[in-house]
């Protein structure tokens, strides 16, 4: 197994309202000339959070409350528009951990998973009701839970939906192909010295 398995996801949640969020809300084009993903979660959602001048807005992210939360609660097609995987690696950085929306864009879905990140849909009457606690009581504990397939909280819980194939390789953890080829390296390596081939040579070597 390449990596930890991710079964359950723990932690507060902060509520970012509104459909169709695309990934230049989330991560403004002119933040990805990074050589690294590395310090993108500063830029997190930066045109909205930012004023004139720079001076923050009344953003949920900028909201105290809500500091160190790791779960996000959002509306429909979250993360639509390019499919640049800046926009999951920004949240990633940040500390958001899974996403809880009424439904994904397919790309951004799929970059999200490849981190690790569990993205889940929720029916939108249950969201509204989670939304309400954690505006009323944001140190609110919530979990995903990628077994049951549940979100929980507060004793009580909701059904979420993600397919199978990404849930299997979260809870499997196997859900970052890259790792999953690095790890397999020695099989490829015999693979194609059957089929009279050579690995090759390291870098520098």
């Amino acid at each position: 197994m390449a990596l930890a398995p991710v079964t359950q996801i723990r932690g507060s949640a902060v509520p970012v309202p509104g459909n169709d969020i695309d990934t230049d809300r989330i991560i403004p084009a002119r933040f990805m000339k990074c050589v690294t993903f590395d310090g993108l979660g500063e830029f997190l959602f930066y045109d909205v959070r930012k004023g004139p001048g720079g001076a923050g807005t009344a953003h949920p992210l900028n909201d105290p409350k809500h500091r160190g939360a790791s779960i996000l609660l959002t509306g429909a097609n979250f993360g639509c528009g390019s499919s640049r995987e800046h926009a999951p690696q920004a949240l990633y950085r940040y500390g958001i951990r899974a996403i809880i929306a009424e439904s994904f864009a397919e790309i951004f879905f799929g970059n999200c998973t490849t981190l690790g990140i569990p993205c889940v849909a929720a029916a939108s009457d249950d969201l509204a009701a989670l939304r309400d606690l954690v505006a009323l009581e944001p140190s609110t504990l919530v979990t995903v839970d990628l077994i049951q397939c549940r979100v929980l909280f507060n004793g009580t819980s909701f059904p979420v939906h993600i397919p199978d194939s990404a849930r299997d390789a979260l809870v499997q953890g196997q859900w970052d192909p890259i790792a999953e080829l690095l790890e397999g390296a020695g099989q490829v390596d015999s693979q194609l010295a059957s089929l009279g081939y050579t690995s090759a040579p390291a870098a520098g070597a």
